[in-house]
């Protein structure tokens, strides 16, 4: 097994000191419950906490305009670097509510706080769903002292209870050896549509038992984000949503300290935990067939990132990808589109390893062979820009009737 494999990517290499699988981080509970919120009797309600006072935290958020209630709450109420637990339900959204969905989602907050033992202050809150639907808070407010009884060393529960259209399962345990010791390293995610750079209608929750300062798990957590959920799309759609909360509780006795080459190692691992993660919701996305990988390369960072973007989130490109279409015309479209006013731009394609235009313009190669390439599961397009020293990368799925039928019928 490769060293990418190990972690189910070939785009994602598993550090040395990296090891997949394992035990859950010590010192954390998990548990997941039926509330109501999704038919049928679904998992819809879940918490994680740590059992270690002193435990440190660091969070990040989407980059949205309309900003839905329980991000508003958690980055305005809590104390984002001393957080012990979060209490997550998927099937509302609580976006676009106002005050009242506000409201709510602080009597969540203070429900589970209650049943925990905890001051509001460390109680992050988490929903994803249908926007604009008041959250039944006092609903999930009862079910606050269940979820505490129901908390387990076992992840499962939480994992299924996080998630609302997703069909893969996004959740990864590591066990990190560092000169000081070995740490454990875990993450639960969810996400499949609404996925666009600057992050996806995606929750994720970190744990590990590692001992850290709270400014190095801020800095290695908005490191690890901006090279993983900052880098996918699946259909161009910001979230209203999105959550990204790390828990660090010392478990381990095994200290990391600021600056070191232990720092270094073990925010290697963080990066390919979450890396990891964002790949599987790009693979997940709704009806999903292939993932595509964009790498371009060029002078300046604006134009590379413009043309990345561009190619990522092009319906046309992604349609192709969907139907196996060789059709790189679509591509340079996508180029010329993120970069008006450049004519005549010298640029090159490399689809699947089959160079197909170079300074600007079509080149001769072999139909069958970039045919042969598209139709894989996994298709890296590489586009090179006049100049050098600047590459932005971005993963992203295709797009197929099975996206659309979901979406049309997503609230019926």
């Amino acid at each position: 097994m490769s060293a990418g494999s190990v972690l189910g990517s070939p785009w994602v290499p598993c550090p040395e000191h990296v090891a997949a699988g394992g035990e859950l981080p010590a010192g954390f509970r998990w548990s997941g419950l039926a509330g109501g919120l999704k038919p049928g009797g679904a998992l819809d309600l879940g918490l994680v906490v740590s059992e270690r006072a002193g435990t440190v935290s660091a969070a990040r958020f989407c980059d949205s305009g309309v900003l839905a209630a329980p991000v508003v709450l958690t980055r305005e109420r809590c104390n984002l670097a001393a957080l012990r637990a979060v209490i997550v339900n998927s099937g509302n959204a609580n976006a676009a509510t106002g005050e009242a969905g506000l409201a709510q989602a602080a009597r969540v907050q203070e429900a589970a706080a209650a049943a925990l033992g905890l001051h509001p202050r460390e109680v992050a809150v988490a929903s994803t769903g249908v926007i604009g639907v008041l959250l039944p808070g006092e609903l999930i407010a009862s079910r606050a002292g269940d979820l505490a009884a129901a908390l387990d060393h076992d992840a499962d529960d939480f994992a299924l209870a996080i998630r609302t259209t997703d069909s893969l399962e996004k959740r990864v345990e590591l066990t990190v050896t560092l000169g000081a010791g070995a740490v454990r390293l875990a993450a639960q995610c969810k996400g499949a549509g609404m996925i666009s750079p600057r992050f996806a209608t995606m929750l994720c929750f970190v744990q590990t038992d590692a001992s850290m300062a709270a400014e190095s798990v801020d800095a290695l957590l908005g490191s690890a984000v901006r090279r993983s959920f900052d880098r996918i799309s699946v259909d161009g759609q910001l979230s209203t949503n999105d959550t990204v909360i790390m828990l660090a509780n010392g478990a381990s006795e095994v200290r990391i300290e600021p600056d070191s080459d232990d720092e270094r190692d073990f925010g290697d691992a963080l990066d390919a935990l979450l890396r990891t993660l964002a790949l599987r919701i790009v693979a997940d996305g709704e009806g999903a067939r292939r993932v595509g990988r964009v790498v371009v390369r060029g002078g300046g960072q604006d134009a590379v990132e413009r043309v990345a973007r561009a190619v990522a989130d092009s319906p046309l490109v992604k349609t192709a990808l969907y139907g196996a279409d060789p059709n790189w015309g679509r591509v340079a479209q996508a180029v010329g589109a993120a970069l008006p006013g450049s004519a005549p731009l010298d640029f090159a394609i490399t689809m699947g390893g089959v160079a197909v235009a170079r300074n600007g313009a079509a080149i001769p190669f072999e139909l069958e062979a970039l045919a042969a390439a598209v139709a894989a599961e996994t298709v890296l397009y590489e586009i090179d820009l006049p100049g050098e020293g600047a590459e932005a990368e971005l993963f992203f799925s295709d797009l197929g009737y099975e996206y659309v039928r979901i979406n049309a019928e997503y609230t019926t």
